[in-house]
């Protein structure tokens, strides 16, 4: 019988308790846990090591979370490792750096329990298969995917106004397969 492979997480917080409280959510969830005191040792432990998901803070000493996200893309090695920012205010233009920076999650740490936490970040992993792109909304027959699905030719969430992103999950990759929806990278908001 094949043991399935543990994820690894990569926790990178200036706070010891915050990354204490984290750990031990996550080891107890079956995870492999790696911590760094700020943005700069988690650049270099993602690099060394590339983890499966990182969770980081924003505000820290030499590096912040934002900066790690942007050189974290800058690397073909860990470019496409998913990464969720942890809060303690919850600002709005927080949320739409991260988002802007390609965040998977944007978690508010008093609204959200680190049992939450690890359910979301597992949940985002299992997804696998899962891509977000986005698209010129005034070529081909885009104008009339609009009109079919109710929304302006500029695919405007009907929420907040942003632009929805195609997202594609692979059904079957030996027969290219795959079923799509337009998505809101800003609210969630989703086609049916």
């Amino acid at each position: 019988m094949e043991e399935t492979k543990k994820p690894t997480i990569l926790l990178v917080d200036d706070d010891d308790s915050i990354r204490e409280i984290y750990s031990y959510a996550f080891r107890n969830a079956n995870f492999n846990v790696l911590e760094a005191q700020d943005g700069l040792e988690g650049l270099e432990i993602a690099t060394n090591k590339t983890p499966d998901v990182i969770f980081t803070g924003i505000v820290m000493p030499r590096m912040d979370g934002f900066t790690l996200m942007e050189n974290l893309a800058k690397n073909v090695k860990t470019a496409r490792i998913p990464v969720f920012i942890s809060s303690h205010m919850g600002r709005e233009e927080d949320r739409q750096k991260a988002n802007k920076l390609g965040a998977k999650g944007f978690i508010v740490r008093d609204l959200v329990s680190p049992v939450e936490v690890v359910e979301e970040i597992s949940r985002v992993l299992s997804k696998g298969g899962v891509y977000r792109i986005d698209f010129d909304s005034y070529v081909l027959d885009a104008p009339r995917l609009a009109q079919s699905l109710g929304l302006n030719n500029n695919f405007q969430c009907r929420e907040c106004d942003e632009k929805m992103v195609l997202e594609i999950k692979l059904q079957d990759n030996s027969q290219c397969s795959m079923k799509a929806k337009l998505v809101c990278p800003k609210c969630g908001w989703e086609t049916e």
